[in-house]
């Protein structure tokens, strides 16, 4: 009767202790994540699970990642965060502790369920689960280590597809406005205070706020275009610079930048209708045919079967 008592006990112990963890998963997944924009205002940003999950640990571990020998590697995720628009939410240092995590976190869940699977399943089953597991194991891990990388090379292409969409667009405003006789700062944030939080209006808002602790507008253009690294926007604020420089009228420079984003706008659409043929060539080779294969065997198919 005390065996059963201990064995109830420690079964609730163990249900407990599960459901704990998965409603703690359940929360951090369901949970919103955010940074700070220039002003102080908040902006929400989506993680992968994964990312929510190893997060809070990787802000207790980060210092051990400080040290000068990664220096390079951290300026180089940093630039990456920043194009991406994490910079405010993922440190470099918990970035590399996130990579180092999600393999080994994805590892031991795998062969939990591995092992989990091996008790349940039939011995013919579990032998070939058994023999094939290290392989399907060793791919696994190295998706989940490649993840992390390529969910930030997405994220920063993104955010820069974005910008680059809505980029003619601004300039127009920007032109309109300063030809109409408004100043240009007065111009940005007449257009910042009306338009819909995005990619764009982000980092004109930081342009924003730099002048006014105190940078000069060309400082904060120059700023803008290394953040974001973008060759067209950084060819439009080198425009505007060099304008501001040499006292010339931002009107004219500014409908000259408008018609050359236009331009590479029509181009950039150019291209991908191009590509797209080469890019449907595949899916056509790989369902077409085996379709075309089911249509005229498969009356003959069924003949055959029928017959035996």
């Amino acid at each position: 009767m005390n065996v059963h008592i201990v064995a109830i006990g420690i079964g609730l112990c163990w249900a407990l202790s599960v459901g704990l963890f998965v409603w703690g998963a359940i929360s951090l997944a369901t949970s919103a994540t955010y940074v700070t924009l220039a002003d102080g205002r908040l902006q929400e940003r989506r993680l992968p699970l994964f990312f929510r999950l190893m997060l809070p640990f990787a802000h207790r571990a980060s210092h051990v990642w400080r040290v000068p020998s990664l220096q390079t590697h951290r300026n180089a995720l940093q630039r990456k965060l920043v194009i991406s628009g994490f910079d405010g939410l993922i440190a470099p240092e918990e970035f590399i502790w996130l990579r180092l995590m999600i393999p080994a976190f994805a590892g031991s869940v795998i062969v939990v369920l591995v092992y989990a699977l091996l008790a349940v399943i039939p011995g013919r089953v579990a032998a070939l689960l058994q023999t094939h597991f290290p392989v399907v194991a060793v791919m696994l891990l190295l998706l989940t280590a490649i993840h992390p990388g390529w969910w930030l090379i997405k994220a920063c292409r993104r955010r820069q597809n974005e910008i680059r969409r809505a980029a003619p667009f601004i300039m127009d405003l920007l032109t309109l406005s300063v030809e109409a006789g408004m100043d240009f700062m007065s111009a940005l944030n007449r257009i910042v205070d009306r338009r819909k939080m995005d990619a764009i209006n982000e980092e004109l808002l930081r342009v924003q706020w730099e002048v006014q602790v105190g940078k000069t507008r060309r400082e904060a253009l120059r700023t803008m275009a290394d953040r974001l690294d973008m060759p067209d926007i950084r060819s439009v604020l080198g425009a505007l610079i060099q304008a501001d420089e040499m006292g010339i009228g931002l009107g004219q420079i500014l409908r000259i930048q408008s018609d050359q984003m236009r331009m590479y706008r029509f181009e950039r659409a150019e291209k991908k209708a191009n590509e797209a043929p080469v890019k449907m060539l595949f899916p056509l080779v790989a369902f077409i045919f085996p379709a075309v294969f089911l249509i005229l065997l498969g009356p003959i198919l069924s003949q055959i079967f029928r017959l035996i």
